[in-house]
């Protein structure tokens, strides 16, 4: 249970936090205030001749040349008022109809355009309980958004609002309501043009190759899969190139680069019939970052991107590189769907980012946006929750629309705590009329993989029964088959047969006195977690001892409001991983209150993920009131804290680990974890095993390394006279194999 604080800043909430909580605390409405409800009666006439005329307005508001795309797509909210309120009320097309929200601020209502589609502006039909603040953000995966509209609205007229783009997901979110009740609206209309070639994305899932990677885990596809979870990054040199083909000649209109943080600061994109010969079609002096839209002409097969300067000490790095355009009379070869394993029949994966409604979900401090689409992310550690209106209840589901018919095969549930007994499975061809394929009343929770069989559009997860006082929630519901319309899933790299190659170390050979090398470690400032005693210093408890050796010293002395004070150092955005063996060779010291500590973060931490949703590996913790054992765990948001899955060991002899060096290490694949001591297998957390006895799996993806020794804590106790001080964590190497 080593202590988080966030890298290079004060301190942040973590460690020995109890388990996250499940469910909904907060009292819902069940319908509007009487008051409003008389007023109705004297206000009827009026609204049904002002519906009267909105529906007059709708019939001749759009220009020429101008459709609603949303219309009769799938709609998700925040929340709905009630069951006669729904999302989907918005963009039904009748004006009679509306959605209507909680009451409070913040809520949103979502619409899925069902493909990347080009965008001219937006219809706001609101009823009296309109916004007066509000944003419209669009996004092509349902996870990275951008702000295309910061509107106010001051009545409860028809808005119509300007504004271009492309985007498949479409969301607005009132975060100033004009009245004491929620948001409402009769209609949100999304509006295209007749003509929408332009904005058609031509290169998602072409084959890609680049002039290198940085290695297995970054190659070329990443960034053409789709998957902002996924990049391609080249090795650490210019000049570097990526580039896709499309398959046939197209007419090309744009290019968006979506940058991870090693972006080019100068790059040109160029164009090709054949591969061989190239023709310039925008130059770029300068990059910040992020993502970038850039307008080209002409047309090409082939579409590449060449870097000539990069930003950072790293290679060149993108999660996107999105080529849109049209096409000609040529149409490109088809790219296979890829196939998920171990799935029998040549199942894949078809529920993934497809649209998700339930019959409640969560959204709070106790379990912040936890809706439908949670389940579908193939994130493990995001969910969904049903909400409590007024008591839990049995009765609830959770449903899935696969865009097209389907055979569904197999069916996967990865439970919270909060899981059913009582449950079946359900197909549909329409959304009304279910088929049970599956069925049971001693479901047990956990990890489920369902074999089934059934054909349908719709999935629906029908719950019955509670497994205790709370609704329920699940981290994972994951639909296997064949047909539907899916959409690539991330790819979970296999694990290497051995790990030899040296992808990065730090020796400590530095100058006696020196601290860390800069380019690779930040030194942490600030209060630790875990009722901690010490203050971690910038400067001072952190040297090397000119014999190749990097020293932690803990100190009696004041600062930052402590009587004592230690160091703490991390690689975050120096040098993150996913999957290598990292090892480290250590001194630990001895004495009451001592915890050293070699570990990592999963990166996402440094982007806003709280702990412990972006996952915590403890490869070595020592208490110095026993230096006999070490303990190496795992932290997630199902079993964290003093619940955390791990192990305790000690050496053969028994000896304690503070008479001399030591080398702790995990080696981490795609199937779990093995830690060893001096070589010697101590304790494995196998990723099958925990999902089927403790909870979801979150470790595949960047981590970071930590090193640290903290001074007290709820763990090992405070410190006594009998501590000696000052005290020395040695660490001889820390070294990543990948």
């Amino acid at each position: 249970m080593a202590p988080v604080l966030r890298p290079g800043s004060a301190a942040s909430a973590r460690g020995g936090a109890p388990t996250h909580p499940v469910g909904d605390q907060r009292a819902a409405h069940a319908g509007r205030p009487a008051a409003r409800i008389a007023v109705a009666a004297l206000a009827a006439l009026a609204v049904l001749l002002s519906l009267a005329a909105v529906r007059a307005d709708q019939a001749h508001a759009l220009a020429p040349g101008i459709v609603v795309l949303s219309q009769g797509k799938p709609t998700t909210a925040s929340s709905a008022e009630s069951a006669a309120t729904p999302a989907s009320a918005a963009t039904d097309g009748d004006t009679g109809t509306r959605w209507s929200s909680a009451f409070s601020d913040n809520q949103w209502i979502q619409v899925d355009l069902g493909a990347t589609k080009a965008f001219v502006g937006f219809d706001l039909t609101w009823e009296s309980a309109y916004a007066s603040r509000y944003t419209i953000a669009t996004s092509t995966d349902g996870t990275t958004w951008t702000t295309v509209v910061n509107g106010t609205a001051t009545s409860a007229a028809k808005q119509s609002l300007t504004a271009s783009g492309s985007a498949r997901y479409v969301r607005l979110t009132g975060t100033q309501r004009a009245t004491g009740y929620g948001i409402s609206l009769f209609e949100l209309q999304v509006l295209g043009t007749t003509d929408t070639s332009a904005a058609t994305l031509l290169s998602k899932g072409r084959p890609t190759t680049a002039s290198s990677s940085e290695s297995a885990a970054t190659p070329a596809s990443s960034a053409t899969d789709g998957d902002l979870g996924t990049r391609w990054s080249s090795a650490f040199s210019v000049p570097q190139w990526i580039q896709v083909d499309l398959g046939s000649s197209r007419a090309l209109t744009r290019v968006d680069l979506t940058w991870e943080a090693a972006y080019a600061t100068a790059f040109t994109i160029q164009s090709s019939q054949d591969g061989t010969t190239w023709t310039t079609q925008a130059t770029q002096t300068a990059a910040t970052g992020g993502k970038q839209s850039i307008a080209l002409g002409g047309t090409g097969r082939y579409v590449r991107l060449n870097a000539t300067a990069k930003a950072t000490g790293y290679g060149i790095s993108l999660w996107e590189l999105e080529v849109f355009g049209s096409g000609d009379s040529s149409t490109p070869t088809p790219t296979p769907t890829p196939t998920t394993t171990p799935n029998p029949g040549g199942a894949v994966l078809l529920s993934y980012k497809k649209p998700g409604t339930a019959s409640s979900s969560q959204d709070d401090g106790t379990c912040y946006q936890c809706t439908p689409d949670k389940a579908l992310d193939a994130d493990a550690a995001s969910r969904w929750a049903t909400a409590n209106p007024g008591g839990w209840t049995d009765a609830g589901w959770l449903q899935v629309d696969l865009g097209a018919t389907a055979h569904v095969s197999r069916v996967v549930l990865q439970w919270d705590p909060a899981y059913a007994t009582g449950y079946q499975i359900q197909v549909s061809a329409n959304g009304t009329t279910w088929t049970t394929i599956y069925s049971t009343t001693t479901g047990k929770g956990l990890k489920e993989t369902l074999d089934v069989s059934g054909d349908g559009r719709y999935v629906r997860l029908n719950l019955t029964k509670r497994s205790g006082p709370y609704g329920y929630s699940l981290y994972g519901f994951d639909v296997y088959g064949t047909g539907g319309n899916p959409v690539q899933p991330p790819t979970v790299n296999l694990p290497a047969p051995s790990f030899t190659r040296l992808a990065w170390s730090d020796e400590f050979n530095g100058a006696a006195g020196s601290g860390p090398d800069a380019s690779k470690w930040t030194v942490d400032a600030g209060t630790g977690q875990n009722g901690e005693q010490q203050y971690y210093t910038p400067t001072g408890n952190l040297n090397m001892d000119g014999q190749g050796h990097l020293v932690i010293e803990a100190r009696k002395e004041s600062a930052g409001g402590r009587d004592y004070t230690s160091g703490r150092m991390n690689t975050s955005n120096k040098f993150m991983f996913t999957y290598g063996r990292v090892e480290a060779r250590v001194k630990v010291p001895t004495g009451q209150g001592y915890w050293p500590a070699f570990w990592m973060m999963g990166a996402d931490f440094l982007t806003g993920r709280p702990w412990p949703y972006n996952g915590e590996v403890d490869i070595m913790e020592v208490l110095g009131k026993d230096t006999t054992t070490s303990y190496s765990t795992l932290h997630a948001p199902a079993y964290n804290g003093a619940g955390g899955y791990g192990g305790s060991y000690k050496l053969p002899d028994g000896a304690p680990l503070s008479n001399d060096f030591h080398t702790w290490a995990a080696e981490w694949d795609a199937t779990g974890i093995r830690y060893y001591l001096d070589n010697r297998l101590v304790f494995t957390a196998d990723k099958a095993t925990v999902e089927s006895t403790r909870g979801p799996w979150i470790y595949d993806h960047d981590f970071y390394v930590i090193l640290n020794l903290a001074v007290g804590g709820d763990w090992p106790g405070p410190v006594d006279a009998s501590t000696p001080f000052p005290a020395k964590m040695l660490v001889d190497y820390v070294r990543v194999y990948r």
